[in-house]
């Protein structure tokens, strides 16, 4: 049983969930102690536990000390199986943070995978659902037949009630395989690489500014927007304003910057910055859109092709085909977080250039 130190570095729940992503793929059991022991209130919370139990209910997984407040877990894994599944989080615990540990299993399971999400799509600590759809899916559509993602209802803090669907139609497929080992070798040879060493030319930007429906009378979303486009002064800037009911009052911006090659963007490796920022009360929507906006203009001006936020989403993918190489514009604690937790499962395989900012394999 592989053995985690849930207290490594961020020490956050994301040990818990790619922990339990690369265990389900790889079939190997693993004990996690000492969970989220750096934060307030440490131990396992409501949200990782919708994740343990997805597994248990799409794969037949088992677990131990899996209660609230928990330091310690240990599971036991199970393939993956194509099925169509509703999981409720509960409040606003994040529909992406959970979608994040499922997608791997799922792109690489025996057959479509359905999953119906209710929680927070765009809360605190964790990446917004346009985010999701816009900057992360991109990357990772050549290592599926079909993936798609629909965002139904907005949910935001305290009450979450926000509905998303995603589906996926695996390409490879694990089970075709007798062994996770044969499975690896294959994706060495027939996944695609992925390889972002540049920005190449700005081609545009997209955003989307969204609010809650209560918030239209003050033009929220339209003020946030506004904000975030006279800071960016960049030509081909397109920001949507949306409203929606939500169980919540809330606001929030996404903005992407899409790079290109030759006035065409790639589509197996795409160059794609994201930034966001949520409103919250007592704060101006200008100000919103002015974090976004400064935030996305910090990762343009690092000059590489890969967001702080997105490196460490990338790593596990990077892992498994056996090739690619990445440059980021911060090498994050989260980022290294996931190499921690990817060589444990995987063996040794990343290696750093910390002054140019690359992760590559070794």
């Amino acid at each position: 049983m592989i053995s985690i130190d849930g207290g490594y570095l961020e020490g956050g729940g994301q040990i818990v969930r790619t922990a339990l992503a690369l265990s389900s793929l790889t079939q190997q059991p693993f004990e996690a102690e000492n969970i989220r022991k750096g934060r307030p209130n440490p131990g396992l919370k409501a949200q990782h536990l919708s994740c343990i139990r997805a597994f248990e209910e799409l794969a037949g997984a088992k677990s131990q000390y899996a209660t609230l407040a928990s330091d310690k877990l240990q599971f036991f894994p199970a393939p993956v199986k194509g099925r169509t599944m509703s999981i409720d989080i509960g409040t606003a615990g994040s529909v992406t943070l959970l979608l994040q540990s499922l997608l791997m299993p799922a792109i690489f399971a025996d057959s479509k995978v359905r999953l119906k999400i209710t929680g927070g799509t765009d809360v605190p600590w964790s990446p917004p659902a346009d985010y999701f759809a816009n900057v992360l899916l991109p990357h990772l559509s050549n290592f599926c037949e079909k993936i798609e993602f629909k965002l139904l209802r907005r949910g935001y803090y305290p009450k979450g009630g926000g509905k998303a669907e995603l589906i996926v139609k695996p390409k490879y497929r694990l089970s075709d395989f007798g062994s996770f080992n044969e499975f690896r070798a294959y994706l060495n040879e027939a996944a695609p690489k992925i390889s972002l060493s540049s920005q190449n030319a700005l081609a545009y930007v997209k955003g989307v500014s969204h609010a809650s429906a209560d918030l239209q009378k003050f033009e929220v979303a339209e003020r946030q927007a506004r904000s975030a486009k006279s800071l960016l002064e960049l030509p081909n800037v397109s920001i949507r304003s949306e409203y929606s009911e939500s169980f919540s009052p809330g606001s929030g911006i996404v903005l992407w910057a899409v790079f290109s090659d030759n006035d065409e963007v790639s589509a197996e490796n795409p160059v794609i910055l994201g930034a966001d920022a949520l409103g919250e009360k007592g704060k101006r929507a200008e100000k919103v859109g002015a974090e976004a906006a400064n935030r996305l203009l910090k990762q343009i001006g690092s000059k590489a092709p890969v967001d702080s936020y997105l490196a460490d989403q990338l790593l596990p993918f990077m892992a498994l085909t056996g090739k690619g190489s990445i440059a980021a514009s911060e090498i994050t604690d989260h980022a290294r977080t996931n190499i921690y937790l990817i060589e444990k499962f995987l063996g040794k395989c990343f290696r750093f250039d910390e002054a140019r900012r690359i992760i590559s394999l070794s």
